[in-house]
């Protein structure tokens, strides 16, 4: 398994049905061919995100099982992660695991108002919000008014 391929299989700790790369978490790893040095780069979806240590961990953990036990993990904050680097697979994910994933953001422009959010379930835009927080900060409750079922929704960044 290369470095690229162990760093990516990482599940996201607070999201377990998605990887860190679907989640778009993962920006860049780099292996050193003179020494074998492996260099993760991550971005959080969040500054201030309590998952961070645990993912570093993971990838650690991850790269070890993969014979690279040298590997250094590094965090940056520019540019800021947005949901646009969600992967289409990792939207599908979410919306598989009744996680209702982010609308595009259209980068660099101003992030639309989420009047309606598609039930991950029914797939009824008959929704509203419950709570502006979820289970985790980077997610809001839900509720359908269709079928009754709550779900989290991404928020878009």
């Amino acid at each position: 398994m290369t470095p690229r391929e162990a760093a990516a299989s990482v599940v996201d700790p607070e999201i377990r049905v998605i990887t860190i790369d679907e989640l778009g978490i993962l920006r860049a790893v780099e292996e050193d061919p003179a020494t074998g040095r492996v260099v993760v780069t991550i971005t959080p979806t969040y500054t201030g995100c309590p998952a961070m240590d645990v993912i570093r961990a993971d990838i650690r953990r991850a790269l070890a099982a993969a014979g690279h036990p040298d590997a250094d993990v590094r965090t940056v904050y520019s540019p800021a992660w947005t949901t646009d680097w969600i992967s289409e697979t990792g939207r599908a994910k979410l919306t598989a695991a009744g996680i209702a994933p982010p609308a595009p953001t259209r980068a660099g422009k101003v992030v639309p108002l989420t009047l309606a959010v598609r039930c991950p379930r029914c797939g009824s835009p008959e929704t509203e919000e419950v709570s502006r927080f979820g289970s985790t900060a980077c997610k809001a409750l839900w509720r359908c008014r269709s079928c009754s079922e709550p779900f989290d929704h991404v928020k878009a960044l």
